[in-house]
């Protein structure tokens, strides 16, 4: 079978661009063929605010006959004619808000493709004017979907009961290298090897709480002197914002901020150096993060939004905080490492990564790509 895969892909940046990656290898090895679709921009410049939007050191390609501009229509235009001449079995189109919609009605009525949506999530973290409309485009320019969560699948037959729906998971991010052991890694950051070590990672926006987590280190401190937070990412939020919190909760000297874009040679030490990864999100459909730390071997402690339920096993591959707030999240936090030397984490994180590879992931997802290309029940 023949997929034309549409969706960012490195050198851009980001989550969604390393899924594709993956998931294009995947495919070819399961069998499949699949074309590449890239995006050559996906934003303005000046919505970019000075942050690059490729990978640190990397210039795109050359624009590839299939390469698209989010922001220029005209380039919808042309690429979809230009697909039609591979003769690809089905479209698969990565999706992750709504302004995409207006791009999935074109490419389905100028391809005349069977078109499956790869959701990783229908409502928008932040507001999206017009989102009912562009939701409504969406799901009738689709002959099918692919969900990576029950969450997810859950809301789409909500808002459109008759949709066909495959849901599945987002798989394991494996090392891209050999990471280095936990002293090494803590010798590199400057951190003491008794230290307890939590990591907030990826981008920083106001749905992900970091505002509530500095907070809750300041109640567990009280407790846990030896507690560090590790914060890496870019932010899409004034860091100074955090920094001055920290420096208000009189926490400072336990957090540690690094800013910028964390390439991928630098996120095996980061994972090696964390006793657990942290996720103290207001909301979320599912995460990325959370297979990323699985895939270095690390647990996850992250509160009870959207589908971080599914992914995270509480007491066994983290630990889940059900209650709001930030005296619920330093509680949760004092309780996993309270109880962390009884639990079977490395065992049961290994048993996931299984449950949860990109071959099992590519195996199913062809198979209702072949369904939907072919109109089958």
């Amino acid at each position: 079978m023949r997929i034309a895969l549409v969706s960012p892909f490195p050198p851009l940046k980001g989550g969604i661009a390393q899924f594709s990656s993956r998931l294009q290898k995947a495919f070819d090895d399961a069998g499949c063929e699949t074309v590449q679709v890239p995006f050559r921009r996906l934003y303005p410049r000046w919505l970019m605010k000075g942050r690059a939007a490729t990978e640190p050191g990397s210039l795109l390609s050359p624009a590839s006959p299939f390469s698209l501009d989010l922001i220029n229509p005209f380039t919808w235009l042309v690429v979809a004619r230009r697909i039609r001449t591979v003769r690809p079995d089905v479209l698969l189109i990565a999706c992750w808000s709504g302004i995409l919609a207006p791009l999935c009605v074109i490419f389905r009525r100028l391809t005349g493709l069977k078109t499956v949506i790869l959701l990783h999530n229908f409502t928008a973290h932040e507001s999206v004017p017009g989102e009912l409309l562009l939701k409504r485009m969406l799901t009738a320019s689709a002959d099918g979907f692919v969900t990576l969560s029950r969450s997810v699948s859950s809301e789409l037959k909500a808002f459109s009961p008759g949709v066909r729906t495959l849901t599945l998971f987002h798989p394991v991010c494996e090392p891209g290298a050999l990471r280095p052991s936990k002293p090494e890694a803590r010798r590199t950051m400057g951190i003491h090897e008794d230290s307890k070590v939590l990591l907030f990672f990826g981008y920083v926006r106001e749905y992900k709480g970091l505002d509530l987590l500095l907070e809750a280190m300041a109640v567990v401190l009280r407790q846990e002197p030896s507690m560090r937070l590790v914060v890496a990412g870019e932010f899409l939020i004034d860091p100074s914002l955090f920094k001055d919190q920290a420096e208000r909760l009189g926490i400072a000297a336990n957090v540690e901020f690094h800013e910028g874009y964390v390439p991928s040679e630098r996120v095996g030490t980061l994972m090696a150096a964390a006793d657990a990864v942290i996720l103290p999100y207001r909301s979320a459909t599912q995460s990325g993060i959370v297979p990323l730390a699985f895939g270095h071997g690390v647990p996850v402690i992250a509160c009870d939004a959207g589908a971080l339920t599914e992914q995270v096993e509480h007491g066994r591959t983290g630990w889940i905080v059900e209650a709001r707030g930030a005296d619920a999240l330093a509680s949760g936090i004092i309780e996993f490492f309270g109880r962390k030397g009884s639990l079977s984490l490395e065992q049961n994180i290994a048993e996931a990564c299984m449950k949860m590879s990109w071959n099992v992931f590519a195996s199913d997802a062809a198979r209702f790509l072949e369904q939907c290309s072919r109109g089958a029940a």
